[in-house]
């Protein structure tokens, strides 16, 4: 068992870190909002008043934070991990960020003698809940094979893409997948609405063919109810979505269609649904068509 630094308790972070303390880990917990630590000590594990605080002592430390700033703050800012870690941590970076900010986060890292994993999931809060995230893990095959019975613990697909900074590329084009999901699926359903269809047989008999995806199977029921409480937040898509425009700008290839739902993600954020999950794409094909009535 391990003594686990988590840093970042949100709607993904808090139940893989209890996950982790029910499985007999002594996890520290730190979040900028201290009433976020509460559904950790109720699992077995500790709540620190500082990042200093959780780092010290730790044998890995784990990070789950929204954005690349964010986590260059926690691991290389000023009181940061990079400042309290001992030398041979083992550090996590279970966020989304961009993958050249983690290159250059590694090398810091291994300048201090540290190692690090960027390990990006996708699954939502109802993998993150049910520890079924699919989990993609750079940086160095020892330091992952270290890490896998953590991994396993939170998540049920766990899998070694590359050196640093080859999670977040593999994260990025998930984003691309799942984004183009959503809205292809928000265009059927106000499709399939408009011509008065049993629009809920319609994806039934749909998600049996070809076009059965786990976007249809999971976001289904949010657009036939238009419940859009946030299990991944639109908000966080947009900025996922711009790491993919800006990555493929680096690369030198063309994502046409992923550039259009990131400017349709963009347009729904600027419209005041960032708060929502991102199923509510859907709401975003509704204005352009002119039915806002619902």
């Amino acid at each position: 068992m391990s003594t686990i630094a988590f840093l970042g308790l949100g709607i993904m972070g808090s139940p893989m870190a209890c996950h982790l303390a029910r499985a007999g880990h002594d996890v520290v917990g730190y979040n900028r909002t201290p009433d976020k630590t509460r559904p950790l000590t109720e699992a077995g594990g500790r709540a620190a008043s500082s990042i200093a605080e959780a780092v010290t002592g730790a044998d890995v430390v784990c990070v789950m934070v929204p954005d690349s700033p964010d986590v260059q703050q926690v691991l290389a800012g000023e009181g940061g991990v990079f400042a309290h870690a001992a030398p041979g941590t083992l550090v996590i970076d279970f966020s989304s960020i961009r993958p050249d900010v983690t290159v250059a986060l590694d090398e810091q890292a291994r300048h201090r003698k540290l190692r690090l994993l960027d390990a990006p999931v996708s699954g939502g809060e109802a993998g993150a809940r049910n520890a079924t995230l699919s989990i993609m893990v750079g940086g160095s095959e020892a330091d992952f094979a270290e890490a896998k019975p953590l991994f396993d613990t939170v998540g049920g697909t766990v899998v070694h893409v590359g050196p640093s900074g080859s999670g977040q590329t593999v994260k990025a084009a998930n984003q691309l997948i799942v984004a183009s999901n959503i809205q292809a699926l928000s265009e059927a359903v106000v499709f399939l609405e408009s011509y008065g269809v049993d629009t809920d047989a319609a994806l039934e008999v749909l998600g049996g063919g070809l076009a059965g995806s786990k976007v249809l199977d999971q976001k289904r029921q949010n657009m036939l109810t238009r419940s859009f409480d946030p299990g991944f937040r639109i908000e966080l898509h947009h900025k996922d979505m711009g790491i993919v425009t800006a990555a493929a700008r680096e690369a030198g290839v063309v994502t046409p269609v992923g550039a259009l739902v990131a400017q349709l993600m963009a347009a729904a954020k600027a419209a005041g649904d960032g708060g929502l999950d991102h199923s509510g794409l859907l709401r975003g094909v509704e204005r352009l068509s002119g039915r806002t009535d619902r």
